[in-house]
Formats: structure tokens, C-alpha cells, sequence
């Protein structure tokens, strides 16, 4: 049995499908300062499952309160 056409059509596949959701749950966990999950989402490879579930479960990014006003400096 040959594994050639997983090696070469599958493989390939999968890596960019990781890239993909590693890099914008990278992007993510900096944009909220989030050392330990950047870390972790750094070291651990997972085919893009637990970056999937930080962007959409964990990772959501904070409101901003736009309501409070900064005082005038005197």
C-alpha cells in the first residue's frame, strides 16, 4: 500500500489548513495580551482544533468601554 498520495495532496492540505487558524489565533491572543495561550497555541499542534476554539470560544476579544471619559490634564 502506498502512502504517496497522502504524503503529497493530503499533507500539504492539512499544514496550510493548521497555518491558517494557528496565525490568526496567534494574532488574537496578542491582540489581548494573552501570554499563556499565545504560548500554548504556539507549542501545541492540534490541526487547527483548539485554535478554532480560542477564536470563537475563549479568545473573544474584550469590549472596550467607550463611555468613559478621560479628565482634561490642567
Amino acid at each position: 500500500m502506498s502512502l504517496g498520495w497522502f504524503v503529497f495532496i493530503i499533507l500539504p492540505l492539512l499544514m496550510i489548513w493548521s497555518l491558517v487558524w494557528k496565525g490568526m489565533a496567534l494574532w488574537r491572543a496578542a491582540k489581548n495580551n494573552s501570554m499563556p495561550w499565545f504560548v500554548v497555541l504556539l507549542l501545541v499542534n492540534t490541526l487547527g482544533i483548539l485554535e478554532i476554539l480560542y477564536l470563537f470560544v475563549w479568545g473573544k476579544k474584550q469590549k472596550e468601554n467607550k463611555d468613559v471619559k478621560m479628565p482634561k490634564p490642567m
